[in-house]
């Protein structure tokens, strides 16, 4: 297979936006097409876009049609939406990976981009009961909270995790938000206004959950020979997995606080980069509530199952420690516009692999990881590094 490489990335502002689904498009897409002075819409050959929900908010379909007239581009290679939920933009990014180490294309942007809070935050609660199983779970209650509530519940009971721990990973991505200028929220939190904010579904307090956010981004990915062309410092992609064991709870193991999945998408990705988890410097990790960055931890590997609580307590995964987790404040700081997370994730490691993350910046970074899951029982890994595999 041929090297594939990031060249280019760009993100909008994270938010509850007044723009249009197709004014976040341009913002992201102009974002990008700026990170690279050299590239002209005119030369992408493929168009992939992660974006789960629009004909429910945006009351719009034909997504990549519109996004590629919207940004100038004429795809001759490859037109494509990916709809995988919260994965959505990840697994875009596996097609566009595949696509360009195959020699099927050279240049392909990927972007992602989610509308969530239109027509109304009611609304926006009822659309997200369409990522479960509606007719079994989502009908009687049982969305993403309570879900990972089990999950947390499990932990406390089997581990000993506690609310403390659990709080903090609020604070550190809440803190680490605020040097984003693109993020959801830039206040910071303490262990104090987590720890007291609302009760959503316990253990999980409002300020360990991501928010209902709009949002895009967008990143350019090409094969070596162009890569090279383009610029002095490409990212270079050097592994990725995904694995599924289920989409209803009933289908999962019976464990919630043990996620298979990623331990073997994890370990994948590892294998195909030539890595291990102490390898990484920095990573972009799932934390659509505090529970998931935990047994993240646990399953990439970054501490042995059942010590992620005194792992984000000694602050192991923050700056200083073993591995920087979410510097741009993860989706709990930044917010989850689905389609778009998994984008934002890639732009962020592009950044800090070049170091051009300014405040936000891991000092010395050379290995990157990104986690998306969909879900307790699905899970993507890529992992990205400064010298080509």
């Amino acid at each position: 297979m041929r090297k594939v490489a990031l060249v280019g990335a760009g993100v909008g502002k994270f938010g509850v936006r007044k723009a249009t689904y197709r004014d976040l498009i341009w913002e992201a897409g102009k974002a990008c097409f700026d990170s690279v002075p050299a590239l002209k819409p005119r030369d992408i050959e493929g168009l992939v876009v992660g974006s789960v929900m629009p004909e429910r908010t945006a009351f719009q379909s034909h997504i990549s049609s519109l996004a590629a007239e919207a940004l100038g581009i004429r795809p001759s290679a490859l037109s494509a939406r990916t709809e995988h939920m919260c994965a959505s933009g990840t697994v875009g990014l596996r097609y566009a990976y595949a696509f360009i180490a195959a020699g099927l294309a050279d240049l392909v942007m990927v972007l992602g981009v989610e509308k969530l809070t239109q027509p109304t935050a009611e609304e926006a609660i009822l659309n997200m009961g369409a990522g479960v199983d509606r007719e079994w779970e989502a009908a009687f209650g049982l969305t993403a909270p309570p879900c990972f509530a089990l999950a947390a519940q499990r932990h406390m009971a089997r581990y000993g995790t506690t609310e403390e721990q659990l709080a903090l990973v609020g604070v550190k991505n809440h803190t680490h938000a605020a040097k984003n200028p693109n993020a959801h929220f830039n206040k910071g939190a303490t262990l104090d206004q987590v720890l007291c904010s609302r009760m959503i579904s316990s253990p999980l307090r409002l300020f360990m959950c991501s928010p209902i956010t709009d949002g895009a981004a967008a990143v350019i990915v090409a094969g070596e020979e162009r890569a090279r062309a383009l610029t002095d410092t490409p990212v270079w992609i050097r592994g990725t997995g995904q694995a599924l064991d289920g989409f209803q709870l009933t289908s999962l193991p019976e464990d919630y606080a043990h996620w298979p999945a990623l331990e073997r998408t994890a370990q994948r990705a590892y294998r195909m980069a030539g890595i291990t988890p102490r390898d990484v410097d920095v990573a972009e990790v799932h934390d659509c509530f505090a529970i998931a960055e935990l047994i993240a931890y646990e399953e990439l590997g970054f501490c042995p199952k059942g010590e992620a609580g005194a792992f984000v307590a000694a602050g192991r995964s923050d700056y200083g420690g073993d591995v920087v987790v979410n510097p741009r404040g993860g989706l709990i700081g930044c917010g989850h516009p689905l389609g778009a997370t998994g984008v934002a994730q890639a732009a962020e490691i592009f950044v800090q692999l070049r170091d051009e993350a300014g405040a936000r910046q891991v000092p010395g970074a050379s290995i990157g990881l990104t986690h998306n899951n969909s879900g307790m029982g699905e899970h993507v890994v890529m992992i990205y590094g400064r010298e080509a595999p």
